[in-house]
């Protein structure tokens, strides 16, 4: 009986996180809306997901690297502006630990004066 009424709230808790995720997904969708960029909503996570592991594997050193990642897998029509708005937003979204990657390193204090 106590296994039951654990498995009862594992269950609950499986599928009451399943609906905040997808309001995450929703909102990044439609923050990438404002920006003029469409597409499967599921694809666009998936994608921002990817960039964020990239990101923190190391796959992808700079915002510049990840910036031609999603060049290649968004649609053809895809601006180099709506690019970096696309990982702005991934960044916003999905792993603000890499956020700050996308200041200029004037604003970060990594550039010596001298």
């Amino acid at each position: 009986m106590r296994q039951t009424g654990l498995a009862a709230i594992v269950a609950t808790a499986i599928t009451l996180a399943a609906p905040a995720h997808a309001d995450v997904d929703t909102e990044f969708a439609d923050q990438l809306h404002s920006h003029g960029i469409y597409g499967s909503r599921d694809h666009n996570a998936w994608l921002a997901k990817i960039t964020c592991e990239r990101l923190r594997r190391g796959v992808d050193a700079t915002t510049a690297d990840s910036t031609r990642f999603l060049s290649t897998n968004l649609a053809r029509n895809t601006s180099q502006a709506q690019a970096w708005a696309f990982l702005a937003t991934a960044l916003t979204f999905y792993c603000p630990d890499r956020a700050l990657m996308l200041d200029p390193p004037t604003q970060r204090g990594e550039v010596e004066q001298g």
